[in-house]
């Protein structure tokens, strides 16, 4: 079986995503995406991308690997180079697993468990849509919610209420970010005392409302310097959250360290970072106590799967990231029930419960907070017609003859 085609989707209402397909002469196809800078990874991808896996064995999944993300034009980063290769990886692994008629997770070496819990990240539905930043708001926005499950804006209102939604759907872990205002109007170098005290309203009102009955990780989305990231955890203690993700910004492994050491706070990380020798250092300096990876931007599942492994030598557990596209969602929940230290598998209720159903041909089985295994060959659905139907979509295909 050869490669003969790398063709690329976008949508422009979702210009943040980039689905992948790889055409073999078998007539299988697989599919990747990745998240972030889709435009720039699309063009990588078929300029510099194409010419190396056409004519390729897809099965020679930890050459291509290699070739991707250890040689010259890969890097110890997240950025184009890193993503292109991720898709790429995730692709492959859904080609193989249609060419012996096999899920994902089991070639991946099989269930670990039944089903994966789920925490939900309290985003809203075009909390991540557009090509810009993340949605932005703040307590007391007064914004038109967008349906029943807008959590970014449930959060800033009634975070107590929220957790009480939450519960009645059985899932009993969510993550929320209410210091990041502060983190962008003081650019991350200073937070006043009146600041972390209404940024904690959130966890009050959790508390109050649910008491233990809900874990609840706080989000810093690395946007913080290290005097006031420490003063957010000292602020944090007495609501004993369940990790501080991201608490500083992850180029210093010696400061997070520094950070895990005095904050009193487990902490996790990192979706930002990728490559093994990236998590090595965190490792092994002790400045993670949860390790999340994110298949997208790290260099896809077979990366993924070995920080997983090598985090797991080190006892620590993972929780793979995903705040992405439905398409990476799939993969990682592939890999959450595969891996024996995964603990959580992160989601977004207003993404599965809207339009990620457009998208895919088919969604996972979440009920009673724990997602469980697709039973299909490959990644176990496709894209929807309705996304090589829509009017807008920009679909590219570099083949053999257009080397």
């Amino acid at each position: 079986m050869k490669i003969t085609a790398l063709e690329t989707i976008q949508l422009p209402q979702l210009a943040n995503i980039l689905w992948l397909r790889l055409h073999t002469d078998e007539g299988l196809i697989g599919l990747g995406e990745t998240f972030r800078g889709a435009d720039a990874v699309a063009r990588y991808l078929h300029r510099e991308v194409a010419p190396l896996l056409i004519g390729r064995d897809p099965l020679a999944i930890d050459a291509i690997s290699k070739l991707l993300t250890e040689t010259y034009i890969g890097f110890r980063s997240s950025g184009v180079e890193m993503r292109a290769a991720s898709a790429v990886d995730i692709a492959l692994w859904d080609i193989f697993g249609k060419a012996v008629n096999k899920p994902v997770h089991q070639l991946l070496g099989g269930l670990s468990r039944p089903r994966i819990r789920t925490y939900n990240t309290c985003a809203g539905y075009s909390y991540n849509a557009s090509g810009g930043g993340r949605r932005a708001i703040v307590a007391g926005d007064a914004g038109a919610t967008e349906g029943p499950y807008d959590d970014q804006l449930a959060f800033n209102r009634d975070a107590g209420a929220l957790a009480e939604s939450l519960l009645s759907e059985g899932i009993t872990a969510m993550k929320i970010w209410p210091f990041d205002p502060y983190a962008v109007a003081n650019g991350g170098n200073f937070i006043h005392r009146a600041e972390i005290d209404k940024a904690l309203t959130p966890f009050r009102q959790i508390r109050d409302a649910v008491g233990d009955r809900m874990e609840v990780m706080v989000e810093l989305h690395s946007m913080w310097d290290l005097p006031s990231a420490l003063a957010i955890a000292r602020a944090l203690q007495p609501f004993r959250p369940f990790w501080a993700e991201d608490p500083i910004k992850m180029q210093d492994s010696d400061a997070l360290a520094i950070y895990a050491e005095r904050s009193g706070l487990p902490v996790c990380a990192s979706e930002t970072v990728a490559t093994r020798g990236a998590f090595l250092e965190l490792l092994r300096k002790g400045a993670a106590d949860y390790v999340m990876l994110d298949i997208s931007w790290c260099g896809g599942l077979s990366e993924a799967k070995k920080i997983a492994t090598m985090a797991e030598a080190f006892q620590r557990p993972v929780a793979p990231h995903d705040c992405t596209g439905p398409v990476v969602f799939a993969a990682s929940i592939h890999l959450a029930l595969n891996l024996p230290n995964a603990i959580f598998q992160e989601s977004v209720r207003a993404y599965y419960s809207s339009w990620y159903r457009e998208l895919v041909t088919v969604m996972p089985r979440i009920e009673d907070g724990h997602i469980h295994p697709f039973e299909g060959a490959g990644l176990g659905l496709e894209l929807s017609p309705y996304v090589f139907a829509h009017d807008d979509v920009i679909i590219e295909k570099t083949t053999k003859d257009a080397l």
